[in-house]
């Protein structure tokens, strides 16, 4: 299982809150890029918070400093709205695309990118709440929400082309409490591409629980990393424990 670092990004900083609200600086993120690269980690994924409010992503420049000191895939997301962004976003760098705004608005939009540029490169983003007896899918980095199944939506966006799903888990974003385990099981099950589950780590135990219900390709960790609680050796150790 890949072990993913997630860097949301504001305004030139890297920035952290609890489901995805309250939203407070915690540093550069092309220092921390580095960092968590000479550490060990197996990806990286930059998506920029504000993006969708303002209709594009401000990341490129800094995509294109990361490429310059970090040799593991990197993924960019927020504000791809058209197959232009998606292109510029792998002109400046990335390995990957992360859409999920622009999807939902335009499902078309991710069948034209896997054409393109084919399905390795494209990542599907789904920001799920659970409500009622389910979860439903929201846009506009957890703010917006939309009358989407998650696990019929992951089901749609598997079938445009993207050749992973990115779940966050709004709920548990930020918390440390523990992962969605119901959300992360039934969308896994409902798709063979590969899931990255976001939201919830706080301890060992949390991917113990994890592993024990379901298989995920994935996990993406940003405040246990950011605040320095754990290193991706820490993160290893804990996943090599689940594994043995």
């Amino acid at each position: 299982m890949r072990l993913i670092a997630r860097l949301d990004i504001k305004n030139e900083h890297v920035i952290k809150g609890i489901h995805l609200e309250g939203l407070r600086k915690v540093g550069d993120p092309n220092v921390l890029a580095r960092n968590y690269y000479d550490q060990g980690i197996d990806e990286i994924v930059f998506m920029d918070a504000v993006a969708s409010l303002y209709d594009r992503n401000n990341l490129f420049h800094i995509i294109e400093a990361a490429c310059r000191d970090v040799f593991v895939p990197i993924a960019v997301g927020g504000g791809m709205r058209s197959v232009e962004d998606v292109s510029k976003a792998l002109g400046a760098g990335a390995d990957k695309v992360v859409i999920n705004t622009g999807a939902v608005q335009n499902i078309r939009l991710i069948e034209q990118v896997a054409h393109k540029f084919g399905s390795q490169c494209l990542v599907g983003s789904i920001e799920a709440k659970r409500r009622d007896n389910g979860w439903k899918a929201y846009i506009d980095n957890g703010r917006e929400p939309t009358n989407l199944d998650v696990v019929e939506w992951a089901r749609t966006l598997q079938s445009a082309g993207c050749g992973e799903i990115l779940l966050t888990s709004v709920d548990k974003e930020g918390t440390s409490r523990g992962f969605d385990i119901d959300l992360v099981r039934q969308v896994n099950d409902a798709v063979t591409r590969p899931v990255i589950v976001s939201g919830g780590y706080g301890k060992p135990q949390h991917l113990q629980d994890l592993l024990a219900a379901t298989q995920p390709s994935a996990v993406a960790f940003a405040a246990v990393l950011h605040y320095q609680r754990s290193s991706v050796d820490d993160l290893r150790a804990a996943l090599n424990l689940c594994q043995a």
